[in-house]
Order: structure tokens, then sequence, then C-alpha cells
């Protein structure tokens, strides 16, 4: 099930499902220690005798957020109770502080007692093995605890008044005990003040609603690595009171977004106008204070693989961080390539993914050897390309004592590793795992990160005086782009392709399975998006990965299994994905000529508007028959080529009417 509402600020994020249950807690890194691994945290209430979850059927719900803001617009409506919900939801800017914000409204036209119960599903450290909880009489909430991991789940009422009006505290999981959520469903908590082992917990506040009226209370949870952290939070809420942490937070978000809009909202629709804001702030929330771009955090991918996409692959990372760049949030970059800098080996070269505290990520490349030669469990284009994103950052900010460090930190060692480790018989840099993760060998993706890399090495190398070590890389690079036109181009098809392998006796096979990441050979600059080889390329990868369903848009390549239902239909070559239909849209921008050349890239950056959940959510791929959200989501990666593309866009269309206007004053100028 999709995360319709990712919420954080750095260091702890929630995220909510499409029945609008708290389903992810993670902290004290965005991506790493999910403190409910994505167990369902309920919210519902009691009314006239009537206990409902909202996650329950009946609830019609409606789930987004509020303009340009990481505060939650949700509205859950209960037409046989006579019930109206609207709740915001918001993780504090600064502080490790969740809060819902409940306003209830009769619709029956009577004076109604609501009682109002959030439950907390603990698994401290991502496991439900000794956590304990208990009532704390101090915060007048729930303190759940285990090691350095501290939870405080407490309520505000419409008094302002802090502290739980009642509560219970139990087992799950043991003894046939369900959970101490079923204590709620008959209106009345137990009051148990302590458990320990797998527990939940469950916290009430009720309200009092005239008839036709409304009345308002908060939860909120306050996490720390310790109990003075959270109950020094808790009394910083009872201080301020619990609406001025939700209202500096949405101002704090409206500010944040307040970079390089105005020619995206001159040059495009509103709809992507709206969804290029959302999709800053939810890669925002999908970023750790650290450094970590995470590629998606999303638990209910356990289910298929036990294992998620709360990672950082930095491949994924400095496309993200480039696309960032471009729009102005320079933050997220610098401390992505900071970061970086830090992780690189001492040999030059990045692993698969790291987890967001920057430690090794789990893998299943393997360590092996080719005739004698080790081939690392690696990806090269995950080395290649933050050195390219580090110099289109420099180059566009000229920020040099930021730079300077990392010069000889990450792009020296990358650089002297890219342009040794190449394989003899071509010249291409050596075999390694493709864009994919799914095959060894030399890819055309892969090959352009490198080039891209070696370039902007060149580069940083002569800015800091060192021709030498320019002119080596310059070399290199050169030797690579001459090989990939000479190995990886097929005459005979008018593409390039995508992998080459060489066997034990030097012949080299292609792999001419038609894939999206060919558009590396231009998104890096390899050759110009109007090369013909390139044109031709981008051509057949729309002709044939073109999903040709009522749904549409661009699959990875050709008979992709990826998450794919298993029909056979010769309309399909897999399910679409926002990152290649945006890359199909951001070559048609790069290589049109005139305004009206852009009408269809708008048309395939649309088509990821229309894909979107109505909260702003883009997932990684969709059903091809239904257009329902597959895999993760949100997926970051999604939300980054979408802003990339409209970067793109809006700067080729002032481009058109910049020239268009010149040549009307001219033509002005010559009648006068």
């Amino acid at each position: 099930m999709p995360r319709d509402l990712p919420l954080g600020n750095g260091s702890f994020l929630v995220t909510f499902d499409a029945r609008y249950q708290l389903r992810d807690l993670y902290f004290p890194f965005v991506g790493m220690e999910d403190h409910t691994v994505g167990a369902p945290c309920r919210f519902g209430l009691s009314v006239d005798g009537t206990f409902t979850w909202v996650a329950d059927d009946g609830w019609e719900r409606r789930l987004r957020y509020e303009e340009r803001t990481l505060v939650s617009d949700v509205l859950c409506v209960q037409r046989t109770l006579g019930l109206r919900l609207r709740c915001r939801d918001v993780v504090d800017f600064d502080r490790d502080l969740y809060l819902k914000e409940v306003t209830v409204e009769d619709t029956s036209g009577r004076d109604r007692a609501v009682r109002l119960f959030q439950h907390f599903d603990a698994h401290l450290y991502g496991n439900d093995i000794g956590d304990s909880a208990y009532y704390d009489p101090r915060s007048r909430g729930i303190v759940h605890y285990k090691a350095r991991r501290y939870a405080l789940l407490s309520a505000t009422d419409a008094a302002g008044e802090v502290g739980l009006h009642s509560y219970a505290v139990g087992q799950k999981g043991t003894n046939g005990r369900e959970g101490t959520w079923r204590d709620a469903e008959d209106g009345a908590l137990s009051r148990n003040p302590a458990a320990q082992g797998s527990i939940d917990t469950v916290g009430e506040v009720g309200v009092a609603v005239p008839a036709n009226g409304a009345a308002t209370a908060t939860f909120w949870i306050a996490v720390g690595q310790s109990y003075e952290q959270v109950r020094e939070i808790g009394k910083l809420v009872r201080e301020r009171g619990a609406l001025s942490f939700i209202q500096r937070t949405a101002d704090y978000w409206r500010l944040w977004s307040e970079k390089d809009r105005d020619h995206i909202a001159r040059s495009l629709p509103d709809d992507v106008h709206t969804l290029y804001d959302r999709s800053a702030l939810v890669i925002r929330t999908q970023t750790d204070d650290r450094g970590a771009i995470v590629a998606g955090n999303d638990s209910d991918v356990l289910r298929f693989n036990r294992d998620t996409y709360s990672y950082l692959w930095p491949r994924d990372g400095a496309l993200v961080a480039a696309a960032m760049d471009e729009a102005g949030f320079i933050e997220v970059p610098r401390r992505f390539l900071a970061l970086c800098g830090e992780l690189i080996s001492r040999e030059g070269y990045l692993l698969h993914k790291y987890n967001p505290d920057g430690s090794a990520g789990s893998s299943w490349h393997a360590w092996s050897t080719a005739d004698g030669r080790l081939e690392l469990p690696i990806q090269e284009d995950e080395t290649g390309l933050p050195v390219w994103a580090l110099w289109r950052h420099y180059d566009r900010l000229r920020d040099l004592e930021f730079v300077r460090p990392l010069y000889r930190k990450l792009v020296r060692g990358a650089a002297e590793f890219m342009a040794s480790h190449r394989e003899p018989r071509t010249g291409l840099p050596a075999p390694s795992w493709d864009l994919w993760e799914e095959r060894l060998g030399i890819h055309a993706f892969t090959t352009a990160a490198v080039w891209a890399g070696l370039v902007a090495a060149r580069s940083f190398a002569y800015a800091f005086g060192q021709r030498a070590h320019g002119d080596r890389y310059g070399e290199a690079a050169a030797q690579i782009r001459a090989a990939a036109l000479e190995h990886l181009y097929d005459e005979d098809r008018g593409r390039f392709v995508r992998t080459l392998s060489v066997l034990p006796d030097g012949t080299l096979v292609r792999d001419a399975t038609v894939d999206i990441s060919l558009a590396g050979v231009w998104l890096f600059g390899m050759l110009p998006a109007d090369d013909p080889r390139v044109v031709s390329t981008m051509a057949q990868i729309e002709e044939r990965l073109w999903v040709r369903t009522a749904i549409g848009g661009l699959a990875r390549y050709e008979q992709d299994p990826y998450m794919r239902d298993g029909r056979d239909d010769p309309n399909v070559p897999g399910n679409p994905w926002c990152i290649g239909t945006l890359w199909l849209a951001e070559h048609a921008i790069e290589t049109a000529r005139r305004r009206e050349d852009l009408a269809r890239p708008l048309e395939l950056i649309r088509w990821c508007v229309s894909k979107a959940l109505p909260s702003g959510v883009l997932a990684e791929q969709f059903d091809p028959h239904t257009g329902d959200p597959l895999s993760v989501s949100p997926l970051t990666w999604s939300h980054a080529a979408f802003v990339s593309a409209v970067q793109r866009y809006a700067k080729k269309a002032a481009a058109f009417d910049e020239a268009s206007r010149a040549t009307f004053t001219r033509s002005g100028e010559a009648i006068r």
C-alpha cells in the first residue's frame, strides 16, 4: 500500500497509508530504525455507543497536504455517525515531535461526546522484542522505551490541557492476544499502567462537540534517546501549545519552498507547478540531515523480498542531488556530496548501497574473480555520478570552500579508480553491475556515467592547477568515449546496445535489449541529444517500450519482469515507470527547435501528474492495466526526475519566449 503522506524533518519521519493509518516511524535517521516496522498504528473514535477505526469501511477519506507545506490536510467523513474529522498531521521542523490535530465536526444537529483514540504499535529498534511501556503520571502520557530509544504519546484537549484522558498498555502477539487496540473497541480503556515484551498502547482524549459545531484536540508523539529528552519536548508542548508547533512548521515549509519558482509558474500549467512543489518537499522528507538521500521509505515492500528501499544508492542520490541543485535547494546536494566524500573507499569506488547512517547496506552482488582479476561487487555509475554532480554544483555556485576538501577526498580517488579500472580488450570500464542491479557486464549507461565523472574530474584538476592529473583524466575519458562509439553503437540496428560482454577468448557479445538506460548516452553529455545516433536510439526506445494500453507510459526495458502480473500482453513490454517516461520527455525538450515542439514533452510530464496520488506522491512504477501504483511509493528518484524534467522544460520555454520577444522587438524597430 503506498505511503500517501510522508512527513519529516531530516531526523524523524512518519508515513501514512491510504486508509490514514500511521505505518512507519523512523528515528534518529531517515529510513533507518523503523519503530513500527510497517505495523498499522490505528486512529479511531467512540460516539453514541459506537466505536470505529478511521481505517474501517464506511469512512470516506481524502488525504492531501496544505499547499507548499509538510502539513497534512486530511478529511474523514462518516455519514452514518454524522461526523466529519478535519486533521492536520505534522512533524515539527526543528523538534522530534509528531502532532495530529483533530477537529471533530457534528453534521447530525446534536450535541455529541466524542472520545478519540490513538494507537501505537511499538517495534523499537525495528523489532518487538523487549519493548517496555508505562503510563507516566509526570507527563500524563505513555512512555515507550528500549535501550536508548524513547517515545512519549500524549495529547492536548480542547481546553489546551496536556495529558491523556485515559490509556491502556498491554501485550500483543502472545498467548492469543491480538493487541491492546482491541481494548479500545468497547469504548473504554482498561488503564493498565505497564507492560513489557511485545507491546502496544492506546491513548484517549475526549471532546464535547456542539450540534453542528466543532471541537479540536491534538495527539502527539515525542521521540528521543532518553526519557529526559522526550519529557522536555512534552514540557515545550505544555508551555507553547500544540498549535504553535503546527503553525510554525507550516510557515517554515512555505518559506523553504520559495525557491526558483517564478519561471516554473510562467511556463507550465498549474497542475504541473503544484506537483513540482510537492516533489521538492517529498524529496526533502526522504533526505537525512546527515546527507543520505534515501531511495524510498515504504515498508510494505518487505512483503516481496524481506528488505526495503530505505538505503542510499550513490547513483540515485547523485541524480536527486543534481535535480535539487538545479531547483535551488542546495543544502540537500551539499550534504549528500559531503557524505560521499566520507564514504568513498581507499581504492576510489563507492559501494552498491549504504544505510542512512553511512554503514554498508545489504547487497546481493558477489565478490568474484575472472581471469585472475578481482571483480568488484559495485555499480561503477555510482562512482562516476557523484563526481559529475559535484562539478555541476560547483560550476553553478562556484563555492570553492565547500568543494576544496572534496577534491582530495572524493574527486581524485574516484578519478584515479575510473581511469584505471578498465576492460583491457576494449578500453571500456571494467564489468560491473548495471543500473537495474540485475546483470554484470559493460553497460552503455555505466560507460556514459564514468565518462561524465572523468570529464568532471578533469575540470576540477584544471581548476586546482593540477594539469597533469587533468590531462590524464581527460585522456581516459576520450578513450572511453571512442571505445563506446566503436563497441556499443550497432550500425545495423541504428542504435546503441545496452550491454557488452567480453568472453575469455576475446569475443564480444552484445545485449541488444532496448532499455531506457540508453538515455544515459546523452543525459550525461557523452553525445549531444541531437546526434543522429542518439535520436535514432531514443526513437526506438519510444517505439519499443511505450505501453500500448489506456495507461501509457514507458517501460524500463523489453519484457521487464519486475512486479509484472504475469499476463503475456504484446502491448505491455513492462510496467510503466516515471523515470523512463521523463527521460523521454527531457530528450524531446533538449531537441526541440521551436516552441511548438514542447507540446509532446509536456504531454509526458502531465502523464506523470496524472499518475500521482491525490497527495502528490509518485510511485516507482504503475500497473499497465489499472494505473495503480506498484512497488515503493513514494520513490525519491521519481520525484527528482519530475523536478529535473520540469526545470529543463521551463528553461527551454523561457529561451524560446525570449527569442520570440527579441524577434518581435527587432521587427517593431524595423517598422518604425
